[in-house]
């Protein structure tokens, strides 16, 4: 806390400065623009000093390292005990070509997977449904049963890697498969680490791959933190997605609060199941958007830990300290990169995963070059994961914990960003909650208008992206792309015609019956769907007993 005759002492420094130095320089080199804006269109101050900050209290608002309110970290030691987990997001085509991307990606240095699933699955289809026509493989790897999540993790010990699965409607089957897939190994459940992204909340609020009514999908998200925290105590059932946020074109401090006002919504309903709040909050962790403005990322993060600790102490009453920390991984935003000059995306990629390390990032995915053109191809990967390697090993950054702590600029920033994300939640009590917030349109609102006055910025040439708008070429392009094998639909097909003949089909009808009668009660799914798939009942013929009982989600138009 600065003394008051110190900060007027200052202000009055400050002063003659503009009027003497300031001024000097401006009449001889005016600046490059009358206005600075964030990525989020925040003004940015020419100059931030102490009188940004005549309220600041290093301990309340700042703290030290692994204490609360955790502003500055969730470790003492930072980077400094152990690296954050490089978990490259990968998957395409069949599971036979993501087991070798996977496998590569590991002897390259990569220390944790994460399963990117294609349309179809993320969708709760069969790849040879008819709904599934032309999207097999595309956006990620084709998993439609128990038989295709072996092959996946062929050669690949579960107790020894941390596994990531971004899937939401479908979230517990695909859990189910990879614990049964565990069983086959040896591996019990309670050594598997890893994460289930499961957030259907942002599904309804950004990106939309819901299949069922909010209130039945809530209930499946609870079964999953309630069997995780008596079965699989080291796996995060949830990672509660800002990203997907992000990417639809919200500002940094609606991604912030919209997450962090569905993870409090998680909690609210996990305590009416009837668990103790520190029952299962640590194992709640987060998932963000890296975007290109350096300082409004790190500031995102920092207020992100101290809001989360606040709530769960304050609000919810935690008092295991495990509770209140917010852990998070990131992933460099992919609404960032560019078709045009495809090799810039390498530098905006590498200045969004420095900001995620500064702001103390437990794991990172980073894009490749490509992604706005294709899936990636084996050296743009490779490239991606170099990236995180340089940071790590020649950038220093991991060398002392949160470096830009004390930062005025840093600091006011972090004040900026949780003083918006809590006037955004008093808008969404005002609408009644997280679930009539989303069904009266107000988040898809508030990201829309945020989206179109960015992209408004650039039409108007308010806001340059180098390539698009601004240092534009028309040279062809000249990086490889990846090929999808045109074959590896007709392997799918087949593997899943075969499946159907040779299983123990009396076996399967069985399951899905008593897994119907368990959706239509109240008890918990989770062991009715490891029964469903280590019989081998497909991910399509789940979700159809599943539609039958919990119909599907329309989403009502709005003005």
């Amino acid at each position: 806390m600065v003394d008051p005759k110190r900060l007027n002492d200052l202000r009055a420094a400050q002063a003659q400065w503009e009027r003497e130095t300031l001024a000097a320089t401006l009449e001889r080199a005016p600046e490059r623009q009358s206005q600075f804006i964030t990525t989020s269109s925040d003004e940015v101050a020419r100059l931030y000093t102490p009188t940004d900050l005549p309220d600041f209290d290093y301990l309340d608002d700042l703290g030290l390292p692994g204490q609360y309110p955790y502003t500055r970290g969730v470790h003492a030691t930072g980077y400094r005990g152990k690296l954050w987990t490089m978990r490259m997001f990968a998957g395409f085509g069949t599971a036979e070509e993501s087991n070798v991307r996977y496998k590569y990606l590991l002897s390259q240095g990569g220390s944790g997977l994460s399963v990117a699933l294609d349309l179809p699955t993320l969708m709760g289809y069969d790849t040879d449904a008819p709904e599934a026509v032309g999207e097999f493989g595309k956006c990620g790897v084709a998993v439609s049963s128990l038989k295709d999540m072996e092959i996946l993790f062929d050669g690949i010990a579960l107790d020894k890697v941390s596994v990531s699965m971004t899937i939401n409607s479908p979230a517990a089957i695909l859990w189910a498969m990879l614990i049964a897939v565990a069983e086959k190994q040896g591996v019990r459940p309670d050594q598997l680490r890893g994460t289930l992204q499961n957030d259907i909340l942002k599904e309804y609020i950004a990106q939309k791959e819901f299949i069922f009514p909010p209130e039945p999908s809530m209930r499946l998200v609870v079964d999953t933190m309630e069997f995780g925290s008596q079965t699989v105590p080291q796996w995060n059932t949830i990672s509660i997605s800002g990203y997907h946020i992000r990417e639809a074109g919200s500002t940094a401090a609606q991604e912030l609060a919209f997450t962090l006002g569905d993870g409090l919504e998680y909690v609210r309903w996990g305590i009416a199941r009837g668990m103790d709040v520190d029952e299962f909050a640590p194992r709640l962790s987060f998932f963000f958007n890296a975007h290109n403005d350096f300082f409004e990322e790190i500031a995102k993060y920092r207020a992100a830990r101290r809001i989360w600790a606040h709530e769960m102490r304050d609000t919810f009453g935690a008092k295991d300290p495990r509770s209140w920390l917010l852990r998070f991984h990131t992933q460099t935003a992919g609404v960032s990169l560019t078709g045009q000059q495809p090799m810039n995306n390498v530098v905006r990629v590498a200045i969004q995963a420095l900001a995620a390390v500064i702001g103390g990032t437990q794991s990172l995915h980073t894009n490749s070059m490509d992604e706005a053109i294709a899936l990636p191809s084996e050296q743009a990967a490779t490239v991606a994961l170099r990236t995180q390697q340089v940071i790590a090993a020649e950038s220093g950054v991991a060398n002392t914990v949160d470096p830009l702590g004390g930062s005025y600029f840093v600091e006011f920033l972090t004040n900026r960003m949780e003083a918006e994300a809590r006037d955004y939640f008093r808008l969404i009590e005002e609408e009644g909650g997280v679930l009539p917030a989303i069904q009266h349109g107000f988040f898809q609102r508030e990201i829309a208008d945020a989206a179109y006055r960015y992209q408004r910025e650039i039409d108007g040439n308010i806001r340059s992206i180098v390539g698009v708008n601004d240092f534009v070429d028309d040279k062809p392009l000249a990086i490889p792309l990846l090929a999808i094998d045109p074959a590896g639909y007709a392997r799918q097909a087949k593997r899943l015609a075969d499946l159907r003949r040779d299983r123990d089909n009396g076996r399967v009808g069985q399951s899905l019956d008593r897994l119907r009668i368990a959706c239509q009660g109240t008890e918990n799914t989770m062991p009715h769907l490891l029964d469903c798939v280590r019989a081998y009942a497909t991910l399509g013929e789940i979700i159809g007993v599943m539609r039958e009982v919990f119909g599907e989600y329309q989403e009502p138009a709005w003005i």
